[in-house]
């Protein structure tokens, strides 16, 4: 639902602009004003639906925030459930490289998502990022699955109505 008010011709999306402009007037109101308030000031206040574009975009913009969040959530392996945000994919890319220096049967010390200690080794760390692989690969279907579903809704109901899981 989109507020607007129009007061002496001309239209404002949003109170703090009108606000401004009464001001201007030497009109000052608090941004919690009443709309039956604001109609004794002679400004009319109408509610109208948002376009069904505008709510498409938001439901495409938040199904991509549930994928982004659910990508670096921990990953499940062996199991035993691993951080993989953004530091985590660091550490583990680093212990990789080291690992691999080291030689294939050097296990690193690792804690777990839970603070648990476990023994890696860099088959077990890029069996991690398979795991994650596979996961990305699953939630990227689904959101370009949802996505479609937004695209070719008809109603702001039906757009409502889609979820990523």
């Amino acid at each position: 639902m989109q507020t607007k008010y129009k007061y002496k011709d001309k239209t404002y999306t949003h109170i703090y602009p009108l606000s401004e402009a009464l001001g201007q007037e030497g009109i000052f109101i608090p941004l919690s004003i009443s709309e039956e308030t604001l109609s004794k000031l002679g400004v009319e206040v109408t509610h109208e639906e948002e376009p069904l574009e505008v709510i498409k975009q938001r439901k495409i913009t938040e199904l991509k925030y549930q994928r982004d969040e659910a990508e670096v959530e921990p990953i499940a392996y062996q199991g035993y459930s691993f951080d993989y945000d953004s530091k985590a994919r660091e550490r583990i890319s680093a212990a990789i490289v080291a690992l691999e220096v080291l030689g294939a049967s050097v296990t690193l010390t690792w804690t777990t998502a839970d603070n648990k200690d476990v023994k890696v080794t860099a088959s077990d760390l890029r069996g991690i990022i398979a795991q994650v692989a596979l996961r990305s690969d699953k939630l990227h279907i689904a959101y370009r699955k949802a996505k479609e579903k937004v695209e070719t809704a008809t109603t702001k109901e039906e757009v409502e109505a889609i979820n990523l899981f």
